[in-house]
């Protein structure tokens, strides 16, 4: 997949949804703690969200790397921008910042 194919990939996963998680696993079998943490945040604040499995598609997991300038995953998205890892979002989360954040989304029904 070419560098422009894999970025038109990205940009239509981010606007197939409020809230995107690209991560390790899936929501159910996460493949790292960190991914596993920012799932069960999300699930708590009840957000309806779409996820990609990086071991899924490959040519992603470098790729959104370089779209984000964040060099690790999971990485969260709400309205198509970067809100951050791990740390951020559990941050956001404690706070109820993740919860403002996504029910002004539309991500909470």
């Amino acid at each position: 997949m070419s560098d422009e194919a894999t970025t038109r990939r990205i940009r239509e996963y981010l606007d197939s949804a409020p809230a995107v998680l690209f991560m390790k696993g899936t929501p159910d079998f996460p493949q790292c703690g960190f991914s596993a943490q920012t799932a069960a945040a999300l699930k708590a604040v009840h957000a309806q969200y779409r996820h990609v499995n990086i071991f899924e598609e490959p040519e992603l997991r470098e790729a959104l790397k370089q779209y984000s300038n964040w060099p690790t995953y999971p990485q969260l998205y709400v309205k198509g921008e970067l809100v951050g890892g791990c740390d951020i979002v559990m941050e956001m989360y404690r706070s109820g910042e993740l919860k403002e954040l996504l029910e002004g989304a539309g991500a909470i029904a």
